[in-house]
């Protein structure tokens, strides 16, 4: 990884000695490691999902509710037998799975600490949680290591991603990210408990004033893919911090939610999850403390 091209970035970094445009080095930092309750029911279930955070990513979303680790070294660094050893004890714990969130950067790491988890005795599913800003081509390199996708699709507009999240070619690489992904594992699977075993869930946060491309994302998902793809239409939008420019800096407002719920129904979605929007709140942002299960 001396001149680091993993991502549509292609910062060049060398991530052996210093960190990358996602802020990250080539083994990775753990900003926590927990069972988590509050992802969609099918992953948390009634046990919880085992969630590892990353430190880094290659966004920049200026809404970002998870901003203290999203460019940072928080927590410690584990080489790959370690974090073999956390995902087990995730394993332990009860965990309906392994929940690994904003892993982008550390894909090649994870094509040898995933295999080495397995030789150990990890048999849960692997859920690879992600912000979709990636190359096809990584992806494929995950083949037969992820069992679950669960992949943001946030922007088809260019002007919006580059302001919202600095990318403006962040469509063009999503699309064909989950595109890869749902090659590689179909849509949803649940088991007898209603617990994906395998498969995609295509995610969508519903941000303030940007109820139009929100239509434009469920326009696109619904011509794309199956009608009945399982697609999570997210109302859990807070503004974190100062200095959000309009209209990022309010909450989100039941009626924008609605018409977005709504075009989903007018475009014959089927499989469709949706939030209260009490679900609105730090509340569910966890403590970021480096502590690992």
């Amino acid at each position: 990884m001396s001149s680091c091209r993993m991502c549509p970035r292609e910062c060049g970094a060398d991530r052996e000695v210093s960190v990358g445009y996602c802020g990250a080095k080539a083994r990775p930092n753990i900003a926590l490691g927990a069972l988590h309750m509050w992802e969609e029911p099918h992953i948390s279930g009634s046990r919880g999902s085992g969630a590892v955070f990353f430190s880094g990513c290659n966004l920049g979303c200026v809404f970002c509710q998870n901003n203290s680790i999203n460019h940072s070294l928080a927590g410690p660094e584990l080489d790959e037998s370690a974090f073999a050893d956390m995902l087990l004890r995730i394993q332990a714990a009860g965990a309906h799975n392994v929940n690994l969130v904003s892993p982008a950067p550390f894909a090649d790491f994870l094509t040898r600490a995933i295999p080495l988890a397995k030789d150990r005795g990890l048999s849960i599913p692997i859920v690879y949680n992600t912000n979709s800003y990636e190359k096809a081509g990584e992806l494929k390199r995950l083949n037969g290591l992820v069992d679950i996708y669960l992949p943001d699709l946030k922007y088809v507009t260019e002007g919006i991603a580059q302001k919202y999240s600095r990318a403006a070619d962040y469509f063009r690489f999503a699309s064909r990210a989950i595109d890869e992904m749902f090659a590689q594992c179909g849509n949803i699977a649940l088991d007898d408990d209603g617990m994906a075993i395998r498969g995609v869930t295509i995610r969508h946060l519903v941000l303030p004033g940007s109820v139009d491309e929100s239509r434009r994302v469920i326009d696109y998902v619904s011509s794309h893919f199956p009608k009945d793809i399982s697609f999570s239409l997210m109302g859990q939008y807070v503004p974190n911090g100062p200095g959000l420019p309009k209209p990022l800096n309010r909450p989100l407002t039941r009626a924008e939610y609605r018409r977005a719920i709504d075009h989903t129904i007018q475009c014959g979605l089927t499989n469709v999850l949706i939030q209260k929007l009490c679900s609105a709140t730090l509340d569910y942002t966890p403590d970021f403390n480096g502590s690992l299960i």
